[in-house]
């Protein structure tokens, strides 16, 4: 069986204001049972992408604090169907996939968005309807690069977010 092709966009990032930009385009077409996965090195912008993310669905600035301790934080959130929950989950920590388990994952997964720094940490178990979201260091000291590749129904929107940065 032939692989299906997932389209990826690049975008270059130029300081953190870019990037939080980037995650309120990507936060304003996530749907619930979506996943972003966010991949990069230490200091790549992950949790900075995480915080942009979070805090263009509230009314209200959120505290967002890194969730590198507590492995996860949740937030919910306001829609005209109902509390939406984003669910922040940081792995880095993570040393066994039975950790993962002890997180109600699978739930969040299902009902809620998610966010997830360190994706690999899930050994390939990773959703099929999400974003990869790939930030690395750009060309200078305060440039990032964002490789993002759609899955699933993110196949459709990932063009979307390319046309919101042109609108911005």
């Amino acid at each position: 069986m032939a692989e299906t092709s997932h389209p990826q966009i690049t975008i270059d990032l130029t300081g953190e204001a870019a990037t939080m930009a980037l995650a309120e385009r990507v936060s304003k077409l996530a749907t619930p049972g979506d996943t972003v996965a966010l991949f990069g090195t230490l200091g790549s912008g992950k949790t900075v992408f995480a915080r942009a993310f979070i805090n263009a669905r509230s009314e209200t600035p959120e505290d967002v604090p890194s969730p590198t301790f507590t492995l996860v934080q949740t937030y919910e959130f306001p829609s005209p169907h109902g509390p939406i929950p984003v669910y922040h989950f940081d792995l880095y920590r993570i040393e066994d996939l039975s950790e993962v388990e002890e997180l109600g994952m699978e739930d969040a997964l299902i009902d809620g968005i998610s966010l997830i720094e360190w994706p690999e940490r899930l050994e390939g178990r990773l959703p099929v309807r999400r974003l990869d979201v790939a930030l690395s260091q750009g060309d200078g000291p305060d440039q990032r690069r964002a490789a993002l590749t759609g899955h699933e129904s993110w196949a459709a929107r990932i063009e979307t977010i390319t046309a919101l940065a042109v609108q911005k």
